[in-house]
């Protein structure tokens, strides 16, 4: 301003006369104001500058508005007087908000020069300019307070439109968080109703260019969560104005424009907008110092963004570790899941706060710190074990749905907390009539998998239980759920006669053989004859089930290759073993061994042919993986058992080995889940052991009979 004013001064003293141009203000219906310009002949008197002191001047160019006008000398032609515009303080024209009911007039001609505007509520031609007011400005907080819907602000948007818009789309976003789903769809239906809401989507698109970018990036958000079409006008005119104007996004506007970003769908301009922002991202990681808003940028950021930012997020996130909050560290988990970062440094220190602070940690934190660590396959057993402790010591307060949703969370990390299970098959049993077909399934599906039921002194009659709720829903079980509740029923050895024999049934077994999951099917009916055949089940022994030919997938041929050169130097060549054995009911196994019943001697296979079935003890080698057994125990989950419990009824001995992924790494447990010691072992099983403990070639798990 005061270089405006000195070149003013400056011009004034070198011209005695001079034509300059007024402006004038044309007003649109949408309060955006468009200078147009008029010309007019004024002659300045030559001695202007020596009737009016600098010092009036300069007082008058920062006060209210004023007039420069003289008693003679003045010409006028397109208008009548001359008019300024006072504009409040450093408040740009762009930012304005003319209210049309209200009009700037011309002030009455009078001796004075210099004059100020008088407003008043008339307007004498339409060559004058219209007077700008200041009108009360309402902001979304008051609107969503004063208003109770979304309609109610559309009727305040038409008594009175403000600038801007953007207060009004957040104040009804503000208000829909308070309302039910099905009130939200009823106040939606009215809202795009409502005569206003088409004007004001108007404004909204003419005011996002001059708007603050802040305000732009909230009424985006709320838009969308309201519900409106993303392939509208309205959505897509205000994502392009966001990305032509992204570089004015600051540490707070990140922060919002990452939940804008999480809420959409994808389509071609939230996919550039995306690119911009990791570009934005990546020059400003070091400079953002609120921890929440970093990490709501790497939860945005996305899974597919290139690893050197997620690493550069990584390097930002340690640095702020000492300024973690209780609830930045249970938020970690999440946010490395969603940009799919597995950071070990990270996990590892904020499962130590989390443990810290256990008590009193929400239901939903525990369920999202369990859902992140599967998704990022993160096994830690210290915070596993403390979660569950946690839960199990306030059992009580939890409600048997979300007790059973962690249980399910722990069944697909592999983990058996094994006292929060047997608080739950307590309970269960006490209050048998809290169940229904969907829990019936999740625990049913729970204790198979990890194998639970095997040691419990309550055994029984938690099974039986679980049999007579399963037969009240017969009458209403789907065939694939009632498959799935037999199908574990088998992995646990339990054999309920009122749901096999409905299950058995031609139609049933007719329309599970004809669905979409046909092979799933199979594979559990095939299972599922397999028990009726080994395990003890007289009643059932004699139904055949017509089933198509099942088809696993075929084993390596060459299976194990450092575990046969192992048994060879052990057992003293490679006839003295079988490899990739193929059994009845689909059975393989990896290595056959034979052995006299004394087990003092390992037979050749050569000779085997010559000796009476009777004088043969087999046993089968099975080479399995970490994840056959319950996650940091030797305990063997559902199908490992239930193979483990066949092979026996087919006369084998099972003989468990595990390769570690290191070399040279020495095992921290024997895996086993039988009752043969390792004295039963053949031959010397402590030499065995010795000699796979300290092989270069192989890092073999000790051998332990089954």
């Amino acid at each position: 301003m005061n270089n405006k004013a000195g070149s003013f001064l400056w011009n004034l003293r070198q011209f005695s006369t001079l034509v300059p141009t007024s402006r004038t203000m044309r007003l649109y219906p949408l309060g955006l104001c468009k200078p147009k310009i008029v010309h007019s002949n004024w002659n300045i008197l030559n001695n202007f500058h020596n009737r009016m002191r600098s010092t009036d001047i300069f007082r008058y160019l920062f006060q209210d508005a004023f007039i420069l006008k003289s008693d003679v000398g003045f010409q006028t032609k397109g208008i009548s007087t001359v008019t300024a515009l006072r504009i409040d303080r450093l408040l740009y024209a762009k930012r304005l908000f003319f209210d049309s009911k209200h009009s700037l007039v011309c002030v009455d001609k009078s001796n004075d020069g210099l004059k100020r505007v008088n407003f008043h509520h008339e307007v004498s031609s339409e060559d004058v300019l219209t007077k700008e007011t200041k009108p009360n400005r309402i902001s979304s907080r008051k609107l969503s307070e004063e208003c109770n819907s979304l309609s109610d602000v559309l009727d305040t948007f038409t008594k009175a439109p403000t600038f801007p818009s953007s207060n009004y789309f957040t104040a009804m976003w503000t208000i829909a968080k308070r309302l039910s789903d099905d009130q939200k769809r009823f106040e939606r239906r009215l809202m795009f109703s409502h005569p206003a809401f088409n004007q004001l989507c108007e404004h909204m698109m003419r005011e996002a260019k001059i708007m603050q970018y802040k305000y732009l990036l909230f009424s985006l958000y709320a838009i969308v969560k309201l519900g409106i079409p993303q392939n509208t006008l309205l959505v897509q005119t205000l994502l392009r104005v966001t990305q032509e104007r992204i570089n004015e996004c600051d540490e707070r506007c990140l922060s919002v424009l990452s939940s804008v970003l999480e809420a959409m769908e994808p389509c071609k301009n939230v996919h550039v907008l995306q690119m911009g922002f990791r570009i934005l991202v990546d020059q400003q990681v070091w400079k953002i110092e609120d921890v929440f808003t970093l990490q709501v940028v790497m939860k945005c950021i996305g899974k597919d963004a290139p690893i050197a930012l997620k690493r550069k997020l990584e390097m930002k996130a340690l640095r702020e570790l000492d300024r973690f909050s209780v609830l930045n560290s249970q938020r970690m988990f999440e946010v490395l899941a969603a940009m799919n970062h597995r950071s070990l440094t990270l996990l590892n220190e904020c499962s130590k706060v989390v443990l810290d602070n256990i008590h009193g940690c929400p239901s939903k934190i525990i369920i999202n710190i369990l859902q992140s660590c599967k998704d990022l396959q993160y096994h830690n057993l210290d915070l596993f074990n403390g979660l569950a402790d946690y839960v199990a010591a306030t059992f009580d307060i939890w409600k048997l749905k979300k007790v059973l949703f962690i249980l399910i969370l722990f069944e697909n990390l592999g983990f058996r907390p094994v006292g929060l299970m047997d608080l739950l098959m307590k309970r269960i049993v006490e209050d048998p009539e809290s169940l229904n077909m969907k829990n019936i399934l999740s625990i049913l599906h729970t204790y198979s998998s990890l194998n639970h039921v095997c040691e419990c002194q309550n055994k029984e009659q938690f099974l039986e239980v679980m049999a007579s709720a399963l037969t009240g829903y017969l009458h209403s079980v789907s065939s694939e759920n009632l498959l799935d509740a037999v199908y574990s029923f088998c992995l646990m050895n339990y054999f309920p006669l009122a749901p096999f024999n409905q299950l058995l049934q031609k139609d049933i077994i007719s329309e599970l053989l004809t669905s979409d999951d046909m092979k799933k099917n199979v594979h559990k009916l095939h299972i599922l004859d397999t028990c009726l055949k080994l395990d003890d089940t007289a009643y059932l022994k004699d139904i055949a089930l017509s089933l198509p030919q099942f088809l696993r997938e075929l084993p390596p041929s060459h299976p194990n290759a450092k575990v046969a050169e192992v048994l060879s130097s052990l057992l003293g060549g490679e006839g003295h073993f079988s490899k990739d054995v193929h059994l009845p009911h689909n059975y393989h196994i990896d290595f056959e061994i034979r052995v006299d019943t004394n087990r003092n001697q390992v037979l050749p296979f050569s000779d085997v042919d010559t000796a009476s079935a009777t004088d043969i003890q087999r046993a089968a080698v099975l080479c399995v993986s970490r994840s056959a057994y319950c996650l940091g125990s030797s305990h063997p989950r559902g199908f490992l058992a239930m193979k483990m419990r066949h092979l026996n009824a087919l006369g084998f001995q099972v003989i468990l080995t595990c390769l570690l992924r290191k070399t040279g790494e020495t095992p921290s447990s024997v895996y086993s889940a039988g009752s043969k010691s390792e004295s039963q072992s053949p031959g010397n099983c402590s030499r065995q052991q010795q000699s796979c403990r300290s092989s270069s070639l192989i890092p073999l798990m000790p051998f332990c009979y089954m």
